[in-house]
């Protein structure tokens, strides 16, 4: 029998997709790949976060080994469309599971909430190690946002699989000292030395800090016009709060020197869309899913970010682009209980001002270029 490859990725993004979820999975493999490891990736066929026309369903790219499962992907915007993708992309998994014999660990990300349960049939099935990064927690996220009734069938299947899945794996990775903790009391873990807690990241060296400097004639007008950008980036689902940040637009829309940005995705996009169409925010700028030069542009030209979470979320989730705000050096807004790990770290290194959901008046104060001295 031939020796067993290194490491199996099991997730639903990756190369050449550009949302954080598939290139934080996509960082880890390159890196194991250049330690050494032998890596495959056994992954979803790229349609919303791709733009390359032809992907091919098998390659090596960098010395990872890549294995795209085709899928029905629905719209997910409501939270049929998202279940139907979540099986079916589970479902193609399943039927390669015979092929997890061929490697000695597993590593299994969070989202769609069944894949992990596919990755630990396959550990017990060949004795392969499993570790679990857990990048929203369910069920509870999706009760605690009113997605899921807490006696639902669905709330009930997650809880057998989270049953059965943390006392078995080998290592879990809690994206914070907020989750980490969370999930020390509330899954059944067999000791606290399965939780290693690993932050996302974010590394681009094409982050210039001048506000100048762009690529994209997109942003030319707030340069020249001298606007005050107060800039969210990145996921607008289930998770994050962006009430808060509306009524704060509300507020400030006669405030000509100040415009707030978005961009990105998720299931609360649209909503945003179209209230600041119908309400005719005009300090309000909606692009689509910015990456590559248009997102390095997108943070040269913003003045200062905002980061949120919705109420009672605490621990369940993590927002990534934190990180790239940070790595951008410019101040950061915190909607979110004030006791997360991203609040506390925002605070204590002078890095922005941490406010609670709902507090308006903190944040339309705070959206203010005579709050940041050059």
């Amino acid at each position: 029998m031939s020796a067993k490859k290194d490491i199996l990725f099991l997730c639903q993004f990756f190369y050449p997709e550009f949302v954080s979820s598939a290139t934080l999975p996509y960082d880890t493999a390159k890196a194991l790949t250049m330690a050494g490891f032998r890596v495959s990736v056994l992954c979803g066929y790229p349609k919303e976060y791709n733009n390359r026309i032809n992907v091919v369903a098998n390659e090596i790219y960098e010395g990872i080994e890549i294995h795209r499962v085709k899928y029905l992907q629905l719209k997910r915007t409501k939270i049929f469309g998202r279940l139907i993708n979540y099986f079916s992309f589970s479902v193609a998994v399943f039927s390669r599971v015979l092929s997890f014999r061929n490697f000695a660990l597993i590593i299994v990300y969070s989202n769609p909430p069944i894949l992990p349960l596919i990755a630990l049939i396959g550990s017990k099935l060949f004795g392969t190690k499993l570790v679990f990064v857990c990048y929203d927690v369910y069920p509870e996220i999706a009760i605690r946002t009113n997605i899921l009734s807490e006696k639902s069938v669905i709330s009930k299947v997650m809880r057998f699989i989270n049953k059965i899945l943390y006392s078995n794996v080998s290592k879990v990775v809690a994206l914070s000292n907020d989750m980490a903790r969370f999930l020390l009391e509330n899954r059944s873990l067999k000791s606290p030395n399965q939780v290693k807690v690993i932050p996302n990241w974010y590394e681009d060296t094409s982050i210039t800090r001048v506000m100048s400097t762009y690529k994209n004639s997109l942003f030319e007008c707030f340069t020249s016009e001298n606007k005050f950008i107060v800039s969210y980036f990145g996921n607008m689902g289930i998770a994050q709060d962006l009430n808060t940040l509306l009524e704060a637009i509300r507020e400030l829309k006669d405030e000509l020197d100040i415009v707030f940005v978005f961009a990105g995705h998720g299931t609360k996009l649209m909503h945003l869309k179209d209230t600041v169409e119908k309400e005719q925010l005009n300090n309000a700028i909606i692009f689509e899913y910015l990456h590559g030069n248009d997102f390095q542009d997108a943070l040269n030209v913003s003045n200062v970010f905002v980061v949120s979470l919705e109420n009672g979320v605490t621990g369940l989730a993590v927002p990534s682009k934190t990180y790239s705000y940070m790595m951008a050096g410019k101040p950061i807004i915190s909607i979110m209980n004030k006791d997360t790990d991203i609040s506390k770290d925002i605070v204590s290194r002078d890095a922005g001002y941490s406010i609670e959901v709902g507090d308006v008046s903190s944040l339309s104060r705070n959206s203010n270029k005579n709050k940041y001295p050059k």
